[in-house]
């Protein structure tokens, strides 16, 4: 018997077993390498990221709903108080890592060359315009929200379903759940074509008026984040445990980024990395009743690292479009950021697909808004690496500061 040969079934396999940073790297080079053979530009290569950016565009609203109303669903009333700590934990560490990154876009603004032509077309508001378009945007028709990426009535729509959500029968929570999974699935669909879509919008940013000097502000805001990052990894979450436990944290977070963090940084998952994370509660002699549901959980809303990419790729966006910015409106900006940190999706570069929520509290476009997510997935071979093993090591780190751990046993 004659067995038919699946030529693409076995291409699958071997572009499945390059690792994903290196295929969106080999992007990127090919993006750059094609400029410099092509420069007056391919309208075939430049649609590249025009279509992946247009499925990220498609897709975000309906993420950004389900997650939060299954989220929410999820939730359940009466949890261990030992957890209370950790969570309380968990949001200081976001808030201050929100703040700290809004701090050093300030001090270091960056701005997206690429977006300099659309920022004449923006016809940036004051602020309070601004905060009253929020207000009217938060009470959209919820279909029209979806359509029209209003993400304000988005959150807002996702939070009221899914407190109602809580009160439906377990079968329900788990068809909710189900649908949230699929749609997660269906943007890991769409990232996978990161590769080609960073190859267009590589290849669009140095064949556009300015070239390759277009490259050196994703460069100016890596430095940014990974800065932020840095601060908040030996900074600010070493004084958090201080005021926790009263002993010197040290210790404790360079065992952490050690053994979780290193890990963390090339898996670019979270959830990948709960394994390790359960294994070093573990050695440092945390409770099991505390790690075995922390850990999970702090997978899930424990992102520090995303707050702080959505503040600073946000705030590279009001520098370019010229928007004036007071304390205010900054810190409601913060605040959303926690939100959407909160409801990140597990899923690689899943803080970007978030940052249009952000971007809104400013009236930023949302086609303006999803050109920035792109932008993102061009610097997410540095940035999300990072971003995953801030927010992996310290879901550790917290868990045992609650439970007054700083030393290895």
């Amino acid at each position: 018997m004659i067995h038919a040969i699946d030529p693409h079934g076995s291409i699958a396999k071997i572009f499945n077993k390059v690792p994903f940073i290196l295929q969106i790297v080999i992007g990127m080079i090919l993006g750059v390498l094609l400029a410099l053979a092509i420069p007056e530009g391919q309208a075939f290569v430049t649609m590249l990221g025009d279509l992946f950016v247009s499925g990220l565009k498609a897709i975000a609203p309906l993420l950004v709903f389900v997650l939060v109303s299954a989220s929410i669903a999820r939730h359940k009333s009466g949890s261990d108080a030992k957890l209370k700590p950790i969570l309380v934990l968990y949001v200081i560490a976001m808030v201050l890592s929100a703040t700290v990154a809004l701090i050093m876009a300030k001090v270091f603004p960056s701005t997206f060359a690429v977006l300099a032509d659309q920022a004449q077309n923006a016809a940036p508001q004051s602020v309070s315009e601004v905060l009253t378009s929020c207000i009217k945007k938060a009470v959209d028709n919820p279909f029209n929200a979806l359509l029209t990426g209003n993400y304000l009535a988005i959150l807002l729509w996702g939070i009221l379903f899914g407190i109602l959500f809580r009160g439906a029968n377990e079968t329900t929570k788990t068809v909710l759940a189900d649908f949230a999974s699929i749609i997660s699935g269906v943007v890991r669909i769409v990232i996978r074509f990161a590769p080609l879509g960073v190859m267009g919008l590589v290849y669009a940013s140095c064949t556009q008026e300015g070239g390759f000097a277009n490259l050196l502000s994703y460069l100016h805001v890596v430095c940014v984040l990974v800065a932020s990052m840095l601060i908040i990894a030996l900074v600010v979450n070493p004084l958090i445990i201080y005021f926790t436990t009263f002993k010197n944290p040290y210790p404790l977070v360079f065992t952490c980024i050690l053994h979780s963090g290193l890990t963390a940084f090339f898996t670019r998952s979270s959830a990948a990395n709960i394994p390790v994370n359960i294994a070093l509660c573990e050695k440092l002699g945390v409770p099991r009743e505390s790690y075995s549901i922390s850990i999970p959980l702090g997978c899930t809303i424990n992102m520090s690292g995303a707050a702080v990419t959505i503040v600073v790729m946000t705030m590279a966006a009001v520098n370019t479009l010229g928007i004036e910015v007071d304390f205010g409106s900054s810190l409601l900006m913060c605040i959303a950021a926690v939100f959407c940190a909160c409801g990140t999706s597990g899923i690689a570069g899943g803080s970007l697909m978030l940052i249009p929520l952000a971007c809104s509290v400013f009236g930023i476009s949302n086609d303006i808004a999803m050109q920035v997510v792109g932008i993102g997935f061009i610097i997410g071979v540095i940035q999300d690496s990072t971003e995953t093993a801030l927010n992996s090591c310290s879901d550790v780190m917290f868990t045992a500061a609650a439970n007054k751990i700083t030393e290895v046993k």
